[in-house]
């Protein structure tokens, strides 16, 4: 889990539906994750998932002890989705490739999503047919390789993850 909440520079907040649960973003998301795979879809009873990716510690949480429950994934690596034992919003995930260094926050539940629109869209071969792409963000098929990462998460954003990685 973040560390606890306290006063400090804050990008953006949200939480649970019930509210046992809130969090803060110190900083804007390194990327931001718009996934139309059939796992994210089913998972969420939506047409895609958008998820904002951010460092653990730049990631605050506080309330109750959320719930942590492995799924499968498009890529076959699994995630660990993080729920509010209450309510049981997913909140955030953790994948296979930066396991529990980055919290992939779900955006629809920031107070505002609007801070986050996507950086990219992935697994976009199965995207739904009456979904409409902004041709300015960039799609994959499936999902992006390293030499992409430059291009999709911005110079700032490329080196954050580098830091992540310890590379």
């Amino acid at each position: 889990m973040g560390e606890i909440m306290t006063e400090s520079a804050t990008f953006a907040e949200g939480g649970c539906a019930c509210g046992a649960i809130r969090y803060r973003l110190d900083d804007a998301p390194y990327v931001v994750h718009c996934c139309h795979c059939t796992d994210c879809r089913r998972e969420g009873g939506s047409a895609f998932a958008v998820n904002a990716v951010i460092e653990m510690d730049r990631f605050h949480v506080e309330g109750a002890q959320p719930l942590a429950a492995r799924l499968p994934s498009a890529s076959g690596a699994g995630q660990v989705v993080m729920r509010c034992p209450q309510c049981m919003t997913a909140l955030w995930s953790h994948y296979g490739g930066v396991g529990d260094k980055a919290a992939f926050v779900r955006a629809g539940t920031l107070d505002d999503p609007a801070r986050c629109p996507p950086s990219v869209h992935i697994w976009v071969q199965s995207k739904l047919p009456w979904i409409l792409l902004d041709p300015e963000v960039p799609t994959f098929e499936r999902f992006y390789s390293g030499r992409d990462i430059p291009a999709v998460y911005g110079e700032s954003g490329a080196e954050r993850f580098r830091i992540l990685r310890g590379r």
